[in-house]
């Protein structure tokens, strides 16, 4: 099995949080988006991984500490990694097709800019599985329509008039992940773009047409990092996973000093807090140093230095400086409030 991550954009809607960290790698309950992403579809498919491919964009952006990260994460599942790069902007099926020297045999693709929980076995009777989430809203995601047999015969992005509540959350199985290739390589060459890019859709309906079985998969979460409150409703829902599993979310090298914790919260590494309430539903990356605050519902990520504060709904990036009665905010990296 292999496990394809397109991971090329970067994430103007969490800025200005990934104007410096590809959104991917902003830490959600204290462990990278698509980390957390990859390991969850790893223990999901209860399978040897055989490789793992990362579609990344510019070098520039996404950097050697980016493709280490992704290695390591990779050795970490017993999988190779393999690094490629999509330098144009260019749609889904573009950064797939990236990546085609990864595209044989089975294979799950997955975006990077969602988290999941769910435990399922894959139809064996299936060409494909695109998994969805039962929504209240269909008409501002794409869906799926179902025949009788409830196989998926058609895809329609943001439908006007009802077909289905079954949301398309981005993550898709292959049997024969080549099968697609050679659609996106027709999609390609003869090309087929909507919104100026080319997309995966078009090479899914390829193969509907070719006569492909493609059946649902379910989630029981299905939890977005698309903007910051978004991200900071999904830490908090996290967190309450990990607490429920029985997860030690508090590092043993914290120093607490007249600190009260209401779980869940995630303490990393190194952090200091003193004279503080921290929780429910608080994420403190490693080595923030935290006094004379109280902090709720919030994603901090590493070395920030905190005092004075009273934060809800909050997200606060790398190594900001923040003193300030401020209450919900949004700040990015190396920033200073006084």
């Amino acid at each position: 099995m292999k496990i394809i991550v397109p991971m090329a954009g970067r994430g103007s809607r969490l800025r200005p949080h990934s104007l410096t960290v590809p959104k991917p790698l902003i830490p959600v309950a204290g462990k990278p988006i698509v980390h957390r992403l990859v390991e969850d579809i790893a223990k999901i498919l209860k399978q040897p991984i055989e490789e793992i491919a990362f579609i990344l964009g510019d070098e520039a952006f996404f950097g050697d500490d980016v493709v280490s990260s992704l290695q390591e994460l990779a050795q970490g599942l017993g999988a190779k990694a393999s690094i490629y790069r999509q330098d144009l902007p260019l749609g889904t099926g573009h950064a797939i097709m990236c990546a085609k020297e990864s595209l044989s045999g089975p294979a799950v693709i997955a975006y990077a800019d969602t988290l999941i929980r769910a435990d399922f076995e894959l139809d064996p009777e299936a060409d494909a599985v695109i998994w969805v989430k039962q929504v209240d809203e269909p008409e501002a995601y794409g869906v799926v329509k179902l025949n009788a047999q409830n196989e998926i015969v058609e895809l329609v992005e943001k439908p006007k008039e009802f077909v289905s509540d079954l949301a398309v959350i981005g993550i898709y199985y292959f049997k024969q992940v080549e099968v697609l290739k050679q659609q996106l390589q027709n999609v390609l060459d003869n090309n087929i773009q909507n919104g100026g890019e080319y997309q995966i859709n078009d090479g899914i309906k390829g193969m509907m047409v070719k006569g492909k079985v493609f059946k649902t998969g379910s989630v029981d979460e299905w939890m977005d990092c698309g903007n910051k409150n978004v991200t900071v409703e999904t830490n908090g829902r996290m967190l309450g996973f990990l607490q429920q599993d029985g997860v030690n979310l508090i590092d043993p090298s914290a120093k607490l000093e007249n600190a009260t914790i209401i779980p869940p919260c995630f303490i990393g590494e190194n952090v200091v807090l003193s004279n503080v309430t921290i929780g429910p539903n608080v994420s403190l990356g490693k080595a923030c140093h935290v006094f004379d605050s109280t902090i709720k519902n919030s994603l901090i990520q590493t070395h920030a230095h905190i005092k004075n504060a009273a934060l809800d709904n909050a997200m606060i990036g790398n190594h900001v400086t923040y003193d300030g009665n401020f209450t919900s905010i949004s700040i990015g990296d190396y920033s200073v409030l006084e």
